[in-house]
């Protein structure tokens, strides 16, 4: 707990140095460009209001916790705050740069997958503001132009994993860029189109296109594939741990592999996580291997192997359940594929040729866990519940080998 509070006090002076700098980087840039008292005040002034609702959000957004970010931004706040202090600096330095040659449609993308979408979208507007308020004749047709192209360009790079194509978004992307640097010149410039007109917009294309090409690699090698790579590696059976945990306890073993293949059946079927469902359970009982079943007592075993923040996440919850939160939908997964199997399991044990009625016994370890009021505490609707009891059911044939 004390490493969590230090931990978020220094998120919060980072966002505290974000603000200050902010305001100071402002206003030295609009001395330097010879603005009149006013506009230096006035500009300080609209950039710390800018500053002070984007980390207001950022607060807000951690305050939901990890749901309040993409991907794992929560875990790597750092991120956005590099991402921010570079895209200060360049929207102070692209004042002096022709306005068609802003690439700030490839920053909305940026900003917005190192956080969120909203959070993404308020800072490319505040950043492109500051550039117009500190250009020498900036207008409200530029924040048109690349505030439209940039809220495009966040709508078609969103929920992006391992199977996405790029080339689609980014053409759709590139286009509206075109589209609004025409009209643009045409509607508010009064040009008439030509090779000379079109050069900027062609270059401005090329430098937007460079930096997401850059950037969407690099994301999806240490963002994305990094994650994925992780969780292929730790829900292997035959991975160390698990291996290790075989040769202890093969009992324990089964048991862990069992529940994890149903839990993952009913984990795919209603669009859960089904890889973070998997780790879960596999490694919640993973202390047998040395006697210790607290969360405290067995945590290094999720360190030391390189477990995805995510599933470490699910794993806490899951051992170390809070009264004051709901738990979520996959703890629930693990735990009634826990229930279904280490029961069934426990019936053959005692009784080889036992007959087991799979439909009444599952009717009745869901109906016990709603009548004792268990199920209140988790994040599902009736239809989820109801949905799992098919799939728990469904998998009749799979029960089966368990008497093997």
């Amino acid at each position: 707990m004390e490493k969590k509070e230090l931990s978020f006090n220094k998120i919060e002076l980072l966002y505290a140095g974000m603000f200050i700098l902010t305001g100071l980087l402002v206003g030295l840039f609009s001395f330097i460009l010879s603005k009149s008292y006013e506009a230096i005040l006035r500009n300080v002034i609209v950039s710390l209001i800018m500053a002070g609702t984007i980390i207001f959000m950022l607060l807000d957004a951690a305050g939901r916790g990890k749901s309040g970010f993409s991907y794992d931004n929560y875990d790597k706040r750092i991120r956005f705050i590099i991402a921010y202090v570079i895209t200060l600096i360049l929207s102070c330095v692209l004042s002096l740069v022709p306005d068609q040659f802003w690439p700030y449609m490839s920053f909305f993308v940026i900003l917005a997958l190192f956080s969120n979408n909203e959070i993404g979208m308020i800072s490319g507007t505040s950043f492109v503001m500051l550039t117009v308020m500190l250009e020498e004749n900036g207008s409200f047709s530029e924040l048109f132009m690349y505030v439209l192209a940039g809220a495009v360009a966040i709508a078609v790079f969103r929920d992006l994993n391992e199977n996405t194509k790029i080339a689609f978004p980014t053409f759709i992307s590139l286009t509206m860029q075109a589209v609004l640097l025409v009209a643009f010149n045409v509607l508010f410039q009064n040009r008439t189109l030509g090779i000379k007109v079109l050069l900027l917009p062609i270059l401005n294309l090329m430098l937007n296109l460079l930096i997401l090409l850059i950037f969407l690699n690099m994301f999806g090698v240490y963002v994305i594939r990094k994650s994925n790579d992780m969780y292929m590696e730790i829900n292997d059976p035959e991975f160390s741990l698990l291996q290790a945990l075989k040769e202890k306890n093969p009992e324990e073993y089964y048991r862990a592999i069992h529940t994890a293949y149903l839990s993952e059946r009913i984990a795919m079927g209603l669009g859960f996580n089904a890889r973070a469902v998997k780790s879960c359970s596999y490694y919640h009982r993973i202390g047998i291997l040395d006697g210790k079943m607290d969360y405290d007592d067995v945590s290094h075993y999720y360190t030391e192997n390189s477990f995805p923040l995510e599933a470490i996440e699910f794993l806490r919850e899951y051992m170390v359940p809070s009264k004051a939160s709901i738990r979520s939908k996959e703890s629930l997964t693990v735990q009634l594929s826990e229930t279904v199997i280490a029961t069934i399991m426990l019936l053959i044990k005692k009784d080889p040729n036992v007959n087991i009625d799979y439909d009444h016994l599952i009717d009745g370890i869901i109906d016990k866990k709603i009548e004792n009021g268990e199920l209140n505490a988790y994040d599902v609707t009736f239809r989820e519940l109801n949905e799992m009891r098919k799939i728990l059911k469904k998998e009749k044939l799979y029960y089966g080998f368990l008497r093997r």
